[in-house]
This record gives structure tokens, sequence and C-alpha cells, in this order.
């Protein structure tokens, strides 16, 4: 039988900022009083650390903890979240930034593109390589920053920076862009979204969850218009503007290429009539160098979330 979860249990994502809040506010006791409350903190954490422990060692002596049961612990964002901060997670960095970067591949490999783990450093450095139409797409920065970065930090919040190169990059010898991380805050918490300032905001979007393929839907995320469709089982999101027009695509339809494949998908201005490749991320067919906006899809089998910048965020 399921266990039911309390209607009144605590966010537990927010528990974080609340006992930061909480260590600001003893701080206007003065230096030694904040001192003792962050003491307080480290104490209380360091303890449940050790029984944390112990509670996993009681179970591997039993036979229990077998693969099963450490993929449920490592599927289970609060258990893995506490697990990370303590350093008893069941897999390693490198595991958990692969499982993060294979999260994302759907949403690259519908534009083309994928992403490739290179290494990761003794000194928690993720070096990783754009492939495919990402390397060099007009929307390969955006890409990466909200989709690859973030799933990433969510995964690995223990990594000090991701380091990034292109095929271009790589012929030349020129070393890629290096994106730097937040540490976590006294390793007590960390927010399974989007790092508080890497310009987005991960966003959940029932609707998408049942849209059905060949459909175009239009709504509001945060407060960035947005419109989707679904070719197959594949979804699409971009910023809700026609990049010829400037208008929203109110009517807009979808249609497969002509002479294309059936998973071509070509989606129409009612307004100009301009053509978009979704599958291309939006280049535009009738005008070169227009392009729509393209925004990250994450889904987890039920819920499907769409990264809009933190600026237009609720």
């Amino acid at each position: 039988m399921a266990r039911e979860e309390s209607p009144q249990a605590p966010d537990w994502r927010t528990t974080g900022d609340r006992i930061d809040t909480l260590i600001t506010a003893s701080g206007s006791g003065g230096a030694v009083a904040r001192e003792r409350s962050e003491e307080l903190v480290r104490l209380v954490v360091d303890f449940y650390g050790a029984g944390l422990e112990r509670l996993l060692g009681l179970v591997h002596e039993q036979g229990r903890l077998d693969d099963e049961v450490l993929a449920a612990l490592a599927g289970d964002d609060l258990v893995a979240s506490v697990l990370l901060v303590h350093g008893l997670h069941p897999y390693g960095v490198e595991t958990r930034v692969e499982q993060a970067l294979e999260s994302v591949r759907p949403y690259l490999g519908s534009h083309g593109g994928d992403v490739e783990l290179l290494a990761v450093t003794d000194e928690g450095t993720v070096r990783l390589r754009l492939l495919g139409s990402c390397d060099g797409c007009p929307s390969s920065s955006v890409t990466l920053k909200l989709a690859v970065q973030g799933a990433v930090e969510a995964a690995a919040p223990e990594i000090t920076s991701i380091e990034v190169e292109t095929a271009a990059e790589q012929e030349s010898g020129a070393a890629g862009p290096l994106v730097p991380v937040d540490s976590l805050f006294a390793r007590l918490h960390t927010d399974a979204g989007a790092a508080p300032d890497d310009g987005a905001s991960w966003e959940v979007v029932p609707e998408l969850a049942g849209l059905e393929s060949g459909a175009v839907a239009r709504m509001e995320v945060g407060r960035m218009p947005v419109v989707a469709c679904r070719v197959g089982a594949d979804l699409f999101a971009f910023e809700d503007r026609c990049a010829r027009c400037e208008r929203p695509f109110e009517g807009a339809t979808l249609a497969r290429r002509l002479g294309g494949g059936s998973g071509d998908a070509i989606l129409r201005c009612a307004g100009c009539r301009a053509h978009y490749d979704v599958r291309r991320a939006g280049v535009c067919l009738d005008e070169d160098g227009a392009h729509l906006a393209p925004l990250p899809l994450l889904s987890d089998g039920g819920e499907v979330s769409v990264s809009v910048p933190a600026a237009v965020a609720p």
C-alpha cells in the first residue's frame, strides 16, 4: 500500500532557504550568536549524517542494499538530496552527470544535436562537448545554459565549473567557455531547479503532458508567451513570436514539409505565412537568418517543464 503524504507536510525544497534566513537573522545578535547558530547547524547535520551512514551500513550488512534499492534511493529527489549533502549518494559524480545528460538528450536530439561527457576532473570541473546541430546553432548557448547546465548542476551540485567544447574549437585547439557554478550554502541544501543566478527558471506546464501529436498550443509560462507543438512523441516549445512579422502564433498550424518524411514538422505563422522547421530549432525556411527562440523542455514521464528566463518567471 502506498504511503500517503500529509497535506501539511512542509515544502522541503524551501527548508534550506529558511535555514539560511534564520542564520542570517541570528547575526543581529552579534558575531558570537551567528557563529553558535552555524555550529549548531553543522552539529545537527553531522549527527544525522552519521545516523544515515550507519543505517545504510546496516541495510548493506543484511544484504538488502541491492541495485534496485540503490536506484530507488537515487531516484527520489528528497532522499537523493539528503544523501548528497552527507556524501552518501549511491552513485558517483560521473554517473550522476551522465544520467543528467541522458535526461536532456531527447531535447538536444530533437534539434539534431547531442552532448558528450569528456571528463570529470579531480578539481570538480565537468568537461562537455556539443555535437551535431547544437554546435554552431544560433540557440546553442541558450540550449547549453538552460538545459544542460541546469540538469548537471541539479544532479551534481558539488561540481565547481562546466567547461564546454564544440567541434570547431576541438579542431582549432581553442578552449571552450567556462561556466562558473555557485557553491552550496554550507552543504545544507540545493535547489532542484536552475541555479539562483543562471538567468532561468523551470516551470511545470501541466497542459503540455496531454498535447496530442500534430497539435499547436499557446500559453503563458511564468509571464512569457509560449507556443508549443507535438510531433509524434516529441514536444517542442518556442517563444510565442514570429521571427518575421513579430506577431504571436495565433491560428498557427503544424504540417509536414513538402517532400519530407513523416517525422518532419513545419510550423506556419497564420499572419505572414512564414514557415519554421521545429526539428531544426525553429529555423525559418523563407528568410535566411530568421529563427525562432527555442525553449528547453524536460519530461519525467508525468510532468513537462519549460525553462524560461528568470526575468519573466513568476
